[in-house]
C-alpha cells in the first residue's frame, strides 16, 4: 500500500511540476518532458506489484489496487492532464476560462457518457493486468484477491453506467429563467 500510495503523491508531483515549468518558470519543454513522465510512474507501480507477486508474496489489496490504478491513468490521464493544463494555462498564461462540464439536458447525459467510457477503458485496462497476474501466479488458491478486485472493477463500471443512465432518464432541467438573449436572470 505505500508503494501505492508513493505513486499516488508521484503522478500529482510530476503533474504540479510539469504545469509548474510549463507557465510560471516559462519553460514549455520541460514542462512538457514532465508530464510525458506521469505515465512512467504506473508502469514502475506495476513492475514492482509484478516483482513482488513472482517472488512469492501473496497477492493483496496492493496488487489489485495497482492495477486499477493503471487503468485509470491510461483511460483518465490525458483528460486529467487536459484539465489541469486548461486550469493552469488560464491561471498564470492568460488563457481562455476553461468551459465547465454541460449541467443540465442531454448535454449533460452525453458528457456522462463519454467519462463512462473512459471508465470501461479504466476498468478492461484492469482486468487484463488482473488476468495476467493470476495466470502468472496459476494458482487458484492464492488468487482470489484478485478475483475479488476483478469483480470490484466490474461493480464500479455498473455503478458508474447506472449513473450516467440516470443523467439520460431523468434530465436535470435549468430551474432559472432565461431572457430573450438565452442569459439567465
Amino acid at each position: 500500500m505505500t508503494l501505492i500510495a508513493a505513486a499516488e503523491v508521484g503522478f500529482w508531483l510530476l503533474l504540479v511540476a510539469g504545469l509548474a515549468a510549463r507557465y510560471p518558470l516559462r519553460m514549455p519543454r520541460l514542462g512538457g518532458a514532465l508530464l510525458l513522465c506521469v505515465p512512467l510512474i504506473d508502469v514502475l507501480l506495476l513492475a514492482a506489484a509484478a516483482v513482488d507477486l513472482r517472488r512469492g508474496e501473496e497477492p493483496s489489496a496492493a496488487h489489485g489496487l495497482a492495477a486499477l490504478y493503471l487503468g485509470f491513468t491510461v483511460a483518465y490521464g490525458h483528460y486529467v492532464i487536459g484539465w489541469a493544463d486548461r486550469h493552469a494555462a488560464h491561471r498564470w498564461a492568460g488563457g481562455p476560462r476553461p468551459e465547465k462540464p454541460p449541467r443540465f439536458g442531454t448535454a449533460r447525459a452525453s458528457h456522462e457518457w463519454r467519462i463512462w467510457r473512459m471508465t470501461l477503458v479504466a476498468v478492461v485496462i484492469a482486468l487484463a493486468v488482473l488476468q495476467a497476474m493470476i495466470w502468472a501466479i496459476d494458482d487458484a488458491g492464492r488468487t482470489e484477491p484478485l478475483r475479488g478486485w476483478q469483480f470490484t472493477a466490474l461493480r464500479v463500471l455498473g455503478i458508474h453506467g447506472l449513473i450516467a443512465l440516470s443523467y439520460m432518464v431523468w434530465p436535470r432541467r435549468e430551474t432559472r429563467p432565461r431572457d430573450a438573449a438565452g442569459h439567465r436572470r
